[in-house]
């Protein structure tokens, strides 16, 4: 499993300005995988084509043993209006039941089922959002902002089930949190300021999981290392 960029460059019609210009970058395997930068600088324009978006660009992006590739973002909205217990029930495939309840729980999300998406908080309304993109058959799913306005407990909860729950997939996670990126992504491609004519780099995270030991000395020295990056 392998996501691959090489000279990618890409301008919106009637610009003449590149939103990205002449990234290469290489991420493997399952995991957690960041981008990270100022707004502006083109996470979500990137985010949109690896997700097979109708843009046209120039280079190649190349997925390798990723045939089915999900993109979330922060308050996309639900469609209808059901309960929001009544519209995962309608997009939960046969025999991820189980798998349904057991997000519904870890999201803290129970007592909210009986609720239509426009009575829920901006938090509540991202997690049942995210819930029903992970219910969904994917290789690469990609999460921009998806967890914006939900508290950071929660917040390190919710990646941890995934890692577990998810561990043969591969995620990209674009937050602006640096000490978040930094703790759980193992790959993270920085975004440098292009006012300061600075490119992109790619960062090793630490990856953390349940049961791991966190040495914060080594996370310090990422979060210090992606400051400078950008």
């Amino acid at each position: 499993m392998q996501l691959e960029c090489k000279h990618l460059n890409f301008t919106y019609p009637g610009s003449d300005v590149a939103v990205i210009n002449n990234l290469s970058f290489s991420m493997k395997n399952p995991g957690f995988n960041a981008l990270f930068g100022p707004s502006g600088v083109g996470k979500t324009s990137l985010a949109k084509l690896i997700a097979r978006g109708n843009a046209r660009y120039d280079g190649d992006i190349m997925w390798d043993d990723m045939e089915t590739i999900l993109y979330t973002y922060n308050l996309e909205r639900l469609p209808g209006w059901s309960s929001t217990g009544g519209h995962l029930s309608k997009v939960t495939p046969p025999g991820k039941e189980g798998l349904k309840e057991h997000l519904v729980q870890v999201f803290e999300l129970t007592d909210v089922l009986g609720s239509r998406f426009s009575q829920l908080s901006m938090g509540q309304q991202n997690r049942i959002n995210l819930i029903r993109y992970l219910l969904q058959e994917f290789d690469l799913l990609i999460l921009d902002e998806s967890l914006a306005n939900v508290d950071e407990k929660l917040r390190e909860t919710i990646i941890l089930a995934i890692k577990d729950l998810f561990a043969d997939k591969m995620f990209l996670y674009i937050s602006h949190n640096l000490m978040e990126v930094s703790k759980f992504c193992r790959q993270i491609l920085v975004f440098g300021k292009p006012s300061e004519n600075k490119g992109c780099f790619m960062i090793s995270g630490q990856d953390y999981q349940n049961k791991y030991h966190l040495d914060k000395k080594k996370l310090d020295l990422t979060m210090l290392e992606i400051m400078n990056a950008f």
